[in-house]
This record gives C-alpha cells, sequence and structure tokens, in this order.
C-alpha cells in the first residue's frame, strides 16, 4: 500500500487551527502577565535599586509549578536591563535552570555554565574547581558592575551537591572588588528554606515572595487571552477552556499544565483534519500529558533513585505469575544492592532507600502501605502504581539510563 504522505504535508499546511503556536509554549512571555500583578510589583521593588549602583537583596521565590515564578522575574528583568541601557547603568543579570542535564551535577558544571553566559570559556572538565571558581571570580570582577544571577530550580543543586556550594555563592561578595552580585533563587519546593544550613536561609531567603496556585477562574483567564493569540477564531469549544482550568487547578493551579492540555488538544485535532477542538481531544490530552509526565519523571531521576525504581520494576514483573503479588521494603534493598553490586556503585543504607520510597510514594509512581509485622518493627507493603502500558518503557528508559 501506497502512503501519499504528500496529503498529510499539504492538510497541515493548509488546515492548521493554529495561529501562533509559540504562544502556548512555556518559553512565551506574554506583554501583560495576569494575575501576578502583586508579586512582579515586589520584585520590581527589591530590584530598583540596581539602577541606581546598589546591590539589592537576595530574594527567593516559591511556589508550586506553573505558578508564574520564572515569567514574572524573566519579565521584570527584561523591563529592568531596558531602563538600565536607558540610563546608562552598567547592569547584568544571567538565567540559569538549574535542573538542565549536566548543569547541576556538579560545582564544576555550574560554574562553567555561568563563565560561558558571561562570556568567558573554560574546558568541560579537567581543571581542579578551586581554579574554575577563581576563574568565575575574575571574570565578574574584571570591571565595575552589578550582576544578578537567577537560579531557576536552585533546590536541584543543594539535591544534587550540597548547600555549601551554595553558601559560598552567597558569599561572594566578600571576594570582589569591583562588581557586587545579587541572587534571585526560584524553587517548586514550598519547604526548601526550611530544610538547609540556617546560614544559606538567612543570606538567600533576605526577601522571600509565595506565588500561590491559580485558582480556576484565573486560569479561564489565561487560558482566553492565549487563545486569542494562538489559535484562529472560533476554533476552541467555550467548554474546551473550562474544563481545561478546572483540571489545571485541580493539579495545584499549574498555567503551565493548562496551556500543555490546550496545544496537545490543538495538535490532536489538527491531526484528525477537525475544524473544532471539543472535550474528546482535551481528554486524550491529558491522558498524554500524565503518561508523559511519569516518563519525564522517571528519566531526570538521580541514578541512586533510579536504581531503586527498577528495583521495584524488576520484583512487580517477578511476582506476575505468582499467587501473591505482595513485596515489601526489604525485598526491594536486597534487589536493589545486588544491582549496585553489579554496577560498582555505593551502596545507600537500608533508612536512604526507604526514603527514596516514601518519595516515589509521594509522587504517585508507587503505593506504600506502611504496616506492622509485631515484634520484626513495620514495613511497607509495595505496589507500583504506573500503569501497565508505560511499564515496559519506564523499564527500557532505566536500563538505558543505568546502562544494563
Amino acid at each position: 500500500m501506497v502512503i501519499e504522505l504528500s496529503n498529510i504535508f499539504n492538510s497541515v499546511l493548509t488546515n492548521s487551527l493554529f495561529r501562533n503556536k509559540n504562544v502556548l509554549q512555556a518559553s512565551y512571555t506574554p506583554s501583560s502577565i495576569l494575575h501576578r500583578e502583586k508579586q512582579i510589583e515586589i520584585i520590581a521593588s527589591i530590584l530598583a535599586p540596581s539602577l541606581r549602583g546598589e546591590k539589592t537583596s537576595n530574594l527567593f521565590l516559591y511556589g508550586k509549578t506553573g505558578t508564574g515564578k520564572t515569567l514574572s522575574v524573566l519579565y521584570v528583568k527584561e523591563e529592568l536591563l531596558k531602563k538600565a541601557k536607558e540610563i546608562n547603568v552598567n547592569l547584568l543579570i544571567e538565567y540559569l535552570n538549574c535542573k538542565l542535564k549536566k548543569v547541576s551535577d556538579t560545582e564544576y558544571r555550574i560554574l562553567a555554565s555561568l563563565i560561558e553566559q558571561l562570556g568567558g570559556s573554560i574546558p568541560a572538565t579537567g581543571l581542579p574547581t578551586q581554579q574554575v571558581y577563581n576563574k568565575f571570580i575574575e571574570l565578574i570582577d574584571s570591571k565595575k558592575q552589578l550582576i544578578i544571577l537567577i537560579l531557576d530550580e536552585v533546590d536541584q543543586i543543594v539535591k544534587k551537591i550540597s548547600d555549601s556550594f551554595l553558601y559560598s555563592l552567597l558569599r561572594l561578595n566578600s571576594e570582589l572588588s569591583k562588581s557586587q552580585i545579587s541572587i534571585i533563587g526560584i524553587s517548586n519546593d514550598v519547604t526548601f528554606l526550611d530544610n538547609i544550613d540556617p546560614r544559606v536561609r538567612s543570606s538567600l531567603g533576605e526577601e522571600e515572595i509565595l506565588f500561590p496556585p491559580y485558582n480556576a477562574l484565573q486560569l479561564q483567564d489565561i487560558l482566553k487571552e492565549r487563545c486569542h493569540l494562538a489559535f484562529k477564531e472560533n476554533v476552541v469549544d467555550e467548554a474546551v477552556i473550562s474544563k481545561c482550568a478546572a483540571l489545571a487547578a485541580r493539579e495545584h493551579g499549574d498555567a503551565r499544565r493548562a496551556l500543555d492540555l490546550l496545544r496537545i488538544a490543538g495538535e490532536l485535532a489538527e491531526r484528525e483534519g477537525k475544524k473544532l477542538i471539543n472535550l474528546e481531544h482535551l481528554d486524550m490530552a491529558n491522558e498524554k500529558i500524565e503518561r508523559d509526565k511519569i516518563l519525564d519523571l522517571v528519566e531526570t531521576q538521580p541514578i541512586q533513585c533510579q536504581l531503586v525504581l527498577y528495583s521495584i520494576v524488576l520484583l512487580t514483573k517477578q511476582k506476575e505469575n505468582e499467587k501473591s503479588k505482595v513485596f515489601f521494603t526489604g525485598d526491594v534493598y536486597n534487589t536493589y544492592q545486588n544491582l549496585c553490586k553489579k554496577l560498582k556503585l555505593e551502596v545507600l543504607t537500608q533508612r536512604r532507600v526507604s526514603d527514596i520510597i516514601a518519595d516515589f510514594d509521594m509522587f504517585g509512581l508507587i503505593n506504600a502501605v506502611v504496616i506492622s509485622k509485631g515484634r520484626h518493627g513495620r514495613t511497607r507493603e509495595i505496589k507500583l502504581s504506573i500503569p501497565k502500558n508505560i511499564i515496559d518503557k519506564i523499564e527500557e528508559i532505566l536500563r538505558t539510563q543505568l546502562s544494563l
């Protein structure tokens, strides 16, 4: 059978439902940011003294995913840089997403990324970390200037390295003679500051701003505005916007999720050659996002967490044909130990592995029920909560990431 691909290509070119799909992407910065006016004004007032050549307070923005933290601070960044250029103030604002692969793994990589963004260069590996640190100081202190570093997903630095490196960054001004540096930390973890060194907390949290979740009505406003820019007229059913906002409001008021839902629903309708995006397309988009979210979560876990999850996947498959499909924390730990020995990796304590299992339970990847075993103490009865149709895909991801 000959497949007429040209018909598919021509259909996309002539029957697009989109006017500007980029408007629905997370990277898009709108000309106005709805329902974040208060937070934007506070950020601007904290950073405004930089226009007088003064170091600003360190700032910490926190709130759940998709509550407008990064969008708001980048909006203020652009407006601040415009004003600084207008009045001839030497102000440098650099943004770094600490969650990106090969950025937050080591101090070396973070410093190398910052050096590269500031116009310097450094080998990807090979130099002592202190030498890279000195290069960073030399670069930013080469002339009189104010520097604001925006560290998005700043909790990843602590998670993958330690809070001592973050403390060193925050205390950097004591080593600078010409320039001054301020740091803006952004985190989705609302308890992040509670769990780090008090010195880091007092330095990073000089000013703190909470971004609350959007409610369904606020999300509807945001979606209506973006729909007008993203889609051609009369292609989005009104009920789609309402349900899309309701679904995202249920997920911690995540505007990013709402926009993703709308974009994917539009893509699905377009592939079917439909002229209208309806509720069926939205339901399909929701299912797809749920599946992709799980895969992305698995792929971005640290290697030790991936080993624990792979142990759970292996035990689940082993139990498929057994009468009792139940297994416990001890079973997971034994399988995990064997994998570590096979890969010649450090073996974490059983308590640390138990903490990782608790995290997976919180993420919804597993269902871990604490049960009492009498005088033998307590343990967790574990079941995988991942949909059966993607278990094989997750196993494939883990085997690839772990080089098994």
